[in-house]
């Protein structure tokens, strides 16, 4: 047989089916009580770490540690999400994210604190791959409801997140500490896992296209893939100042400790109502660049309002605010709608979250760096003028109905 003849053998090759999974409604039980869980390992920490700081007898720069690890791992590890889906099925992938999920909940209440950073490195793992995986599942096997599923897909995020703040203090009282208190989440992903396991059942899903070959389009090439990337990091980027640095710019403006939380946690309670209903009203149109510039305006009118007068109006600004971050439900939207495949979908999840949440690892840094070289907060609150805008229009292009 000759090169020719073997290269012509390989090229019609037939290819081997992938597995969807089947889009019942205990499959979407499970997606919710799955994304339930993606928050509150990481949210939970917060409102314990002086007393885990106590018992430990640990450094700030291993509290800083703690906290930077889900950031870097939402980032790096979210990157080997398709390859695990390809390797053992989108269903398997899932319940190994679950597990270690898990796991590392588990793990990071038994011992010290290298084995807490461990355990912390392990779950936030588990965390990563769901990130990615989760839209697949949607795209694949929810594709008429993809607006709807992600609405509540995102919604059951925030919940998770809010209740990981909200019910680990009252839980290391009840139990007697902060280990108890936090190893109690393992539960809940427990629960998710055994949820899962009886609800993904697989149908064939015809050829796993651009899986297979080895000269696959990476979507780095993408001018798309990129716009929608940078959407996601831009978005994600005001989130994480706001959540890091809202209590404190509200403080400084004569806003009391107990009032700032409480604004705090009314910007993350006002995504949850927007994901539902929003999403689902964009994805039946072609475009959603409309939505995603509209809640881009409410973002800007929070952060001016904070930046010129925030001891004016704290509560309104927070509220506009809250609406405009409930732009996160539409990345979410825009990178199942702009991939074709299954494959495609999981892709470009992964370089969007993968280097979307690099970028948005600085922006909290940067933030508090202007602030303490210019010793107040006006320039802090330009430079995210800067990074709404850019969501904005980075956003516009991401809405619009192409495919990368």
């Amino acid at each position: 047989m000759t090169v020719h003849d073997e290269a012509s053998v390989q090229e019609h090759k037939p290819v081997a089916a992938h597995r969807v999974l089947i889009g019942t409604g205990l499959l979407a039980v499970a997606v919710l009580l799955a994304a339930l869980n993606l928050r509150p390992a990481v949210t939970s920490v917060g409102s314990v770490l002086d007393e885990m700081r106590d018992t430990l007898g640990a450094s700030s720069t291993w509290a800083g540690a703690l906290t930077t690890v889900p950031g870097l791992c939402f980032a790096f590890a979210g990157l080997t999400a398709p390859v695990v889906a390809r390797r053992l099925g989108i269903a398997a992938a899932v319940a190994l994210a679950l597990t270690l999920l898990a796991g590392g909940l588990v793990l990071r209440v038994l011992d010290g604190p290298l084995v807490v950073l461990g355990g912390t490195l392990i779950g936030t793992a588990g965390i990563a791959l769901a990130n990615v995986l989760i839209p697949v599942v949607v795209k694949e096997s929810f594709a008429t409801r993809i607006g709807l599923m992600t609405g509540l897909y995102t919604g059951a995020l925030q919940a998770g997140g809010a209740l990981g703040s909200a019910l680990t203090p009252p839980m290391d009282s009840a139990f007697g500490g902060w280990r108890p208190g936090l190893g109690s989440w393992a539960a809940l992903a427990a629960a998710a896992l055994v949820l899962w396991l009886a609800a993904a059942r697989t149908r064939p899903g015809g050829p796993a296209s651009g899986e297979h070959t080895a000269n696959a389009r990476s979507l780095f090439r993408s001018p798309l893939a990129w716009i929608v990337t940078i959407f996601f990091g831009m978005q994600s980027c005001l989130a994480y100042i706001v959540m890091g640095w809202l209590p404190q710019v509200l403080m400084d403006a004569g806003v009391s400790r107990g009032d700032a939380g409480l604004m705090l946690g009314l910007v993350s309670l006002l995504g949850l109502p927007i994901s539902l209903v929003v999403p689902p009203l964009a994805a039946r149109r072609g475009s959603q660049s409309g939505w995603i510039v509209l809640l881009g305006v409410f973002g800007v009118v929070g952060v001016a309002g904070l930046m010129i007068a925030p001891a004016a109006a704290p509560l309104v600004w927070s509220i506009f605010l809250g609406i405009g971050m409930a732009v996160f439900s539409l990345a979410l939207t825009t990178i199942a709608l702009r991939a074709r495949t299954g494959a495609e979908t999981a892709k470009l999840s992964a370089m969007a979250q993968g280097i979307g949440y690099l970028l948005a690892a600085v922006g909290p840094f940067l933030f508090g760096l202007l602030h303490d070289v210019t010793h107040g907060w006006t320039v802090s609150f330009a430079m995210l003028l800067a990074v709404v805008a850019l969501q904005m229009v980075f956003g516009f292009f991401a809405g619009r109905p192409r495919y990368v």
